[in-house]
């Protein structure tokens, strides 16, 4: 057996303990209910499952209490208690979930790896939850170079509005950049290849510079995503490019898919 035939094992081996540890947790509110650790004889819940699967007194507490929070969420309920989902990404949305948002939320568990759910509840708690000041805290870690801080203090002994000097330059830039991508965009043609354009790249960062696109995450981009789906669209058309992080790319594609889906399902009549 080489090193990469036992690694191959040893990866479907833990993959398929991780499966059966998830089943088993799912079943553990059941075995709650019927007490059925008493009926084989363990003293406890807490026992059953550690001499049987090796969870700890956490785990099963957590499971147990995750299916009292889902008791009028029947979809993430089942998702738990059938082991299809593990406990870890169900306890994330345990603190958004509702009954309007509830289907999405099983999609995404089931779609998306655990780092993308963490970023889609860190969405989710900023457009609903406490809003931070954004406008006292950027204004405080905004950063000037002496020369332009010294240049705009001359402005402003000269009675001119600093402020309006300087939208009047982020409103010509806006307007610099939106003529760069339609002049882009009208000479676009239709192609299979996924190559993104130096020019098109060029003047996405010029609009978004290096961070995900996404207002509340600051984390640096690393993709561009198409959110024209590009199989549908065949163009590289820079008004439906975004630049997105790992964990929002990630998630677009989720919801892509979902999207793609829906289409083909419209067209063949189901």
């Amino acid at each position: 057996m080489t090193d990469e035939e036992l690694y191959e094992k040893a990866l479907m081996y833990g993959r398929n303990a991780l499966l059966w540890r998830q089943k088993f947790m799912g079943l553990l509110p059941e075995v709650q209910r019927r007490r059925l650790y008493e009926k084989k004889g363990f003293g406890s819940i807490f026992e059953f499952a550690f001499k049987l699967a090796g969870l700890s007194e956490e785990q099963v507490r957590r499971v147990l209490n995750l299916e009292k929070r889902f008791s009028n969420r029947p979809v993430l309920k089942k998702l738990l208690t059938e082991g299809e989902v593990s406990m870890y990404k169900l306890a994330r949305v345990a603190s958004i979930v509702t009954s309007q948002n509830e289907e999405a939320l099983a999609q995404a568990v089931q779609a998306l790896p655990q780092s993308a759910i963490e970023t889609l509840v860190r969405d989710e708690n900023g457009l609903n939850g406490p809003q931070i000041e954004l406008k006292s805290v950027r204004a405080h870690t905004l950063e000037l170079n002496n020369e332009l801080t010294q240049r705009l203090l001359e402005l402003q002994g000269k009675g001119i509005d600093v402020n309006e000097v300087l939208t009047e330059l982020l409103d010509r830039r806006e307007q610099e950049i939106e003529e760069e991508k339609l002049a882009i965009a009208s000479d676009l043609k239709e192609t299979h290849s996924r190559y993104i354009p130096v020019k098109t790249k060029v003047v996405m960062h010029k609009e978004y510079g290096t961070k995900c696109s996404i207002r509340t995450c600051y984390k640096p981009a690393e993709h561009l995503h198409h959110t024209q789906i590009f199989a549908l669209s065949h163009v590289h058309d820079p008004h439906y490019l975004a630049p997105l992080c790992k964990e929002h790319h990630v998630i677009a594609h989720a919801i892509n898919v979902k999207v793609g889906s829906m289409k083909v399902q419209n067209r063949s009549g189901v």
